[in-house]
């Protein structure tokens, strides 16, 4: 015999919390226990391609800097192949864990440009790298992605971009040359937030 439960309550939703960092990153937290931090290095030093240096903010919808954001990224190589979907360079992993200065704000990375993706369907994504944000105030973790600015025709054809009715929306997703590297700034809400992905 199944007996309902009808007085359980729902539990309260929890938040990555202010601990995200000494759990996920600790040496960004001031935690010195690791030889080597878990996702510091996305590429491995066999990788191929244009080295590039991506960076950026996260700000809330009052345009203030996010601080204890934790950015997960994940991306092809070059040549457009997921580490586990096929041959990659030996110490490729393509996953990296990035933290902004507790200062500034100011987050950045190190990679690889990745090359075209082939999607669902056959149908070729432009080059882009995938992020997954949590911080405090943040239920559920959030999804978007990162296109580059001089990919233009690649960008255009993208199934994932063209989902975005709005263009303005999609610009959101672009990240522009800033000298030698490229700067995504994401925010969370308000007028200029950007888009987020149910994936």
């Amino acid at each position: 015999m199944v007996q309902k439960l009808d007085y359980l309550k729902e539990s309260a939703s929890q938040t990555a919390g202010p601990y995200v960092h000494i759990g996920l990153a600790p040496g960004a937290a001031g935690f010195d226990i690791y030889a080597r931090e878990l996702g510091h290095d996305i590429t491995g030093p066999n990788a191929t391609g244009e080295r590039i240096r991506i960076s950026g903010t996260v700000t809330d919808g009052t345009g203030a800097p996010v601080k204890d954001v934790l950015i997960e990224v994940w991306q092809a190589n070059a040549a457009g192949v997921y580490p586990g979907a096929g041959e990659v360079e030996d110490g490729f992993c393509g996953w990296g864990r990035v933290v902004p200065d507790f200062e500034s704000g100011e987050w950045s990375f190190e990679t690889v440009k990745p090359g075209a993706v082939m999607g669902r369907n056959g149908r070729m994504m432009a080059p882009h790298i995938n992020l997954w944000l949590v911080a405090r105030g943040i239920n559920i973790g959030l999804n978007t992605r990162l296109y580059f600015a001089d990919e233009e025709s690649a960008n255009a054809a993208d199934p994932v971009l063209n989902l975005i009715e709005q263009a303005h929306r999609r610009e959101t997703l672009i990240a522009r040359k800033d000298g030698s590297g490229y700067r995504l700034d994401i925010c969370l809400q308000g007028d200029n937030e950007t888009v987020f992905l149910d994936v």
